[in-house]
């Protein structure tokens, strides 16, 4: 007879399959989205295959890590957070979006994540009733955000603004979590109201970003602007100013976490300098998606992933080797990158091993735990 505890391990095992499937899509695109990442660094890859598929990375590396990877993930923790099985139909759908874009077929694929994004925007709304709040309305922002960019690319133009919409997406997304994380802390009058006014700010530089001339490189500049306020804000008021000083997983969350805003504070000055007319486009780019966004995955990984998959990690100092990583690759590759090719490429091939190594960490992690948890055999 099947005890009742084993019973509803295996009914909790049956409900986890279906999440961890979605997640299979989103390390596809990952996986994908780093190849991209590599040819575009000028990386030399020994490939034996159809070139096609090297190719579509490369051309939608952008599209594939944000919408392909980020948007699943995030659209897989939203769904498990808000308890309905339909909600799952964002994820699924931005996780399919990245597979066509790798198979050829990019128009099938930009809707199919247009379509994510607007399930996603319908949760967000579903969010928002069940908890009217400062943070749940920004989540929905964000959604909005995600689904403006994914509308820009799926009508076939790929605008500097898809990029501006993207990345408003996810850092919304993480001002938001941040700002509910403030409640732990005693809240400074007008820090709330100045958060809400700098990311207005970051919307409207979005949005004149995608216009001509000179409009359009003053939309540039006052969203560049914008992220180096929203960098100053998150290391003001964010309580990972307390933490840093506490001991294992807080410290280590922590690090990651002021860490990405010293670099949001970089992409903020070369994201307006790019629009000025400086080259500093690549340091714009990854300043903000690897420096401060892959910066936020490393802390809240330790976190989300159990909440999602169901697995635990057995947290140890093995985390900081990749976090040790990607800084200091990314910190090679924008400080010489733009004049030594050579170094660029080495520093990116740094920026996917940091990754992988997280993951690798990661895995050994939930191995440490479960061999901890074990049942011991009795002593006869």
């Amino acid at each position: 007879m099947v005890s009742v505890a084993a019973r509803r391990a295996q009914g909790r095992q049956r409900k986890t399959w279906p999440r961890l499937a979605v997640l299979l899509l989103a390390v596809i695109a990952l996986l994908a989205g780093m190849l991209g990442g590599l040819l575009r660094a000028g990386v030399t890859l020994p490939w034996g295959g159809d070139y096609h598929l090297p190719w579509h990375a490369l051309q939608f590396h952008g599209a594939l890590m944000t919408g392909g990877f980020f948007g699943t993930v995030i659209g897989i923790e939203r769904a498990v957070a808000l308890g309905r099985p339909a909600a799952f139909a964002a994820p699924v759908a931005s996780g399919l979006g990245a597979l066509l874009m790798v198979a050829g077929l990019p128009a099938a694929g930009a809707w199919a994540m247009a379509a994510g994004a607007l399930v996603f925007v319908g949760v967000s709304v579903a969010v928002v009733r069940r908890q009217p709040a400062a943070h749940t309305a920004l989540l929905l922002v964000a959604a909005v955000a995600w689904l403006a960019g994914n509308a820009e690319l799926a009508s076939g133009h790929w605008l500097d603004s898809v990029n501006a919409w993207y990345f408003i997406f996810l850092v919304v997304t993480v001002a938001a979590e941040r700002l509910e994380m403030t409640r732990l802390m005693r809240r400074r009058p007008g820090a709330q109201a100045a958060l809400l006014a700098i990311l207005a700010m970051l919307v409207l530089g979005a949005a004149g970003s995608a216009l001509d001339g000179s409009a359009g490189r003053l939309g540039g500049v006052v969203y560049g602007a914008s992220l180096a306020l929203l960098a100053a804000w998150l290391a003001r008021f964010d309580i990972a100013r307390r933490t840093v000083r506490s001991h294992g997983l807080s410290r280590y969350m922590a690090l990651c976490l002021l860490l990405g805003y010293g670099w949001l504070l970089v992409a903020g000055v070369a994201w307006a300098a790019t629009a000025a007319g400086l080259p500093w486009r690549d340091a714009a780019l990854h300043a903000l998606g690897l420096g401060f966004i892959v910066s936020m995955v490393m802390a809240h990984a330790p976190v989300i992933l159990p909440a999602i998959t169901r697995i635990k990690l057995q947290f140890g100092n093995g985390f900081y080797v990749p976090l040790a990583v990607l800084h200091l690759s990314l910190a090679a590759r924008l400080s010489f990158g733009h004049a030594l090719p050579a170094v660029r490429a080495v520093a990116a091939a740094g920026n996917v091993a940091a990754i992988l190594l997280f993951i690798a960490v990661a895995a050994a992690a939930a191995r440490a735990w479960r061999a901890r948890e074990a049942p011991r055999p009795r002593q006869p």
